[in-house]
């Protein structure tokens, strides 16, 4: 597939914020205390990290320990300008419902292409996965079961600006400042997002991290495009 023959109204562009799915450890059963500690051992094995501590900072990643507070999604309209749909709160239910409501009915057609930043690493499986978890039948674009690797209908920037180097990592961030893409200075980087949201309680803050986000995500593919800015709507 030639990125510059996609038509740029096909794309939808998603980006997602996730927190761990309990603010404080005590909250969680010793059973899923147990089963964190056994699923992390590894990772944390090395900088002798407890688990209490650990899940703190990390349990947001994991999508059977997380949850998704936001999921902000964009698509390029005829006129150039770029339109946003977030689906936040506290409600992690009806927020995949809704964004599973989206895709059914505006985005159900052959060819349109969901892309985001290590979207086929975290992204695409973490919403997969959580709509499983919170029994919500998985939208076309999303359900890769027997598909072949030609037929997923998934973009990913950090997969393109890998050019095949599988053990390269880039940010977001860091693509956007390489490739000359103005990005305003934010409060709050993905790191703080579960202590705004337990802490602060400032879903709001996060939504509009999201979408900055997500803005920066739309520049950058348009970067690989070689095409002009994008106008936010």
């Amino acid at each position: 597939m030639q990125i510059n023959k996609i038509s740029s109204n096909k794309i939808i562009f998603i980006d997602i914020e996730t927190v761990p799915q309990f603010g404080n450890w005590e909250e969680l059963t010793e059973r899923k205390k147990n089963l964190w500690a056994k699923k992390t051992h590894f990772q944390r094995e090395k900088n002798e990290i407890s688990p209490e501590d650990f899940y703190l900072t990390q349990a947001g990643i994991l999508a059977e320990f997380g949850k998704i507070v936001c999921i902000s999604c964009g698509i390029i309209t005829q006129n150039n300008l770029f339109r946003v749909k977030s689906f936040f709160g506290d409600d992690e239910h009806k927020i995949l419902t809704d964004f599973n409501h989206l895709l059914q009915t505006k985005f159900n057609d052959f060819g349109f292409l969901l892309c985001a930043h290590n979207g086929k690493e975290f992204d695409f499986p973490y919403i997969a996965r959580r709509m499983i978890i919170n029994q919500i039948e998985l939208p076309k674009i999303l359900d890769l079961f027997g598909k072949k690797p030609w037929e997923i209908s998934h973009l990913d920037t950090l997969e393109l600006w890998k050019f095949g180097d599988f053990k390269h990592y880039t940010s977001l961030d860091l693509l956007a400042e390489v490739l000359g893409i103005p990005t305003p200075k934010d409060e709050i980087d993905g790191s703080m997002v579960s202590t705004v949201y337990y802490t602060e309680k400032n879903i709001e803050k996060i939504k509009i991290y999201c979408e900055k986000d997500l803005l920066t995500l739309a520049q950058v593919f348009r970067r690989f495009r070689l095409e002009s800015p994008l106008t936010i709507e």
